[in-house]
Formats: structure tokens, C-alpha cells, sequence
């Protein structure tokens, strides 16, 4: 198999790994994977609160982050606050109710991680983040560029 191939084979299977952690998360609170994209984004990501920050950096398609808002509001995981000085600007935050499920997500992704770096060195994982933050600017700007 040729380089190529073994790295989206990887993230295949990577994002498949994630995914299967949040299952039973998902089918407990009755939330989607975007709701919990959305959830976890806003916990880990003080500052970057609007659904277009949401979209932007997690490659969502704004009417699924349109949707999943809208779904955690009815739900009582997110309020809007319209910004003070940009009245087109809604701001979102979590609310107590989403704190349980917070820390099951925050849970469920230290456990994916201690799996899926089971047997690594610190050094190997060092070298891992430094070379996927190469990879994602490299990403970013051929993106920007193809725009």
C-alpha cells in the first residue's frame, strides 16, 4: 500500500475509532454528532462562540451547525447572546445542564487518546503533534489559496 493510501486510511479509521467513543454518549443524551461537535467545540474553544467560528474551524456546513444550535437550545444545552456592538453577531454558550455531558465527552476523548497512543513514547507523540500541525497549516493554505 503507498504512503498515500495508509495516511487516509489512518484518519479513516481514526475518525472511525472517535466516533464509535461517542456512540453511547450520543444515544444517552439523544444528541447527533454535530450537537456534540458543537458541544465540545464551545467547551474547548473559549472566545470562539458564534456558529460561523463553529463552521469555520471544524469544516461543518453552516446549516448543520444552523441546525445542531437550534436542536441544543430546545434541549437546554446553548443560549444566544447577541453581541453588544454587532447586532448580526449571535454569541452561544453553554449552559449548566450541558456540564454532565461535557465531562463524559471530555472523558470519552482521553480514553480514545490513551488507546490510540497505547505503546508510544512521548517523544513519538511529540513528533506526531508537530508534524500534524505542519501537515494541517500546509492544508490551510492550499485551501485558501484553491478558494
Amino acid at each position: 500500500m503507498n504512503f498515500n493510501k495508509n495516511i487516509f486510511l489512518n484518519m479513516r479509521q481514526m475518525i472511525k475509532m472517535y466516533d464509535l467513543f461517542l456512540d453511547d454518549l450520543r444515544k444517552k443524551y439523544h444528541l447527533t454528532q454535530v450537537e456534540v461537535t458543537i458541544i465540545s467545540f464551545l467547551s474547548n474553544n473559549p472566545g470562539r462562540d458564534t456558529a460561523g467560528d463553529i463552521s469555520t474551524l471544524r469544516m461543518i456546513p453552516k446549516g448543520n451547525v444552523s441546525q445542531g444550535v437550534e436542536s441544543l437550545i430546545q434541549k437546554n444545552y446553548l443560549a444566544r447572546t447577541p453581541d453588544d456592538t454587532d447586532r448580526r453577531k449571535i454569541h452561544l454558550s453553554l449552559l449548566e445542564e450541558a456540564s454532565p455531558l461535557i465531562h463524559e465527552i471530555e472523558a470519552a476523548k482521553l480514553h480514545f487518546r490513551n488507546l490510540l497512543f497505547d505503546g508510544f513514547t512521548q517523544e513519538e507523540i511529540d513528533l506526531l503533534e508537530t508534524l500534524n500541525e505542519r501537515m494541517s497549516i500546509n492544508a490551510l493554505k492550499i485551501i485558501a489559496e484553491r478558494k
